[in-house]
């Protein structure tokens, strides 16, 4: 099994919208991607609490797939792809970790 486990920290402010709107926003989109991409196993989708340090990133997605191509497979699907280019818009950095467990 494979563990994907990528945060992003967001700009405070991106079209009209603070950091924590912006999250919760990606966040009902990237949950989508659980029923649209086969080859995830499982998906955990998290906003950073409100009372957290701030300087924490404020969305973080959890996956499990079956093996490294299936990893492959769900970065070169069409519906993850489309959610990268929405969430790169309002991301400051992103920070990713891929382990074999």
């Amino acid at each position: 099994m494979v563990k994907h486990i990528v945060m992003f920290k967001l700009k405070e402010e991106f079209n009209g919208k603070t950091a924590r709107e912006n999250a919760e926003e990606a966040k009902a989109r990237a949950e989508q991607l659980k029923d649209l991409v086969p080859s995830v196993e499982k998906m955990e989708v998290v906003c950073n609490a409100p009372a957290a340090d701030g300087t924490n990133y404020e969305l973080a997605l959890i996956c499990d797939f079956q093996d490294m191509a299936g990893l492959d497979a769900y970065q070169k699907h069409p519906e993850h792809v489309k959610f990268g280019a929405f969430i790169s818009q309002m991301r400051e950095s992103r920070a990713c970790i891929d382990y074999e467990y």
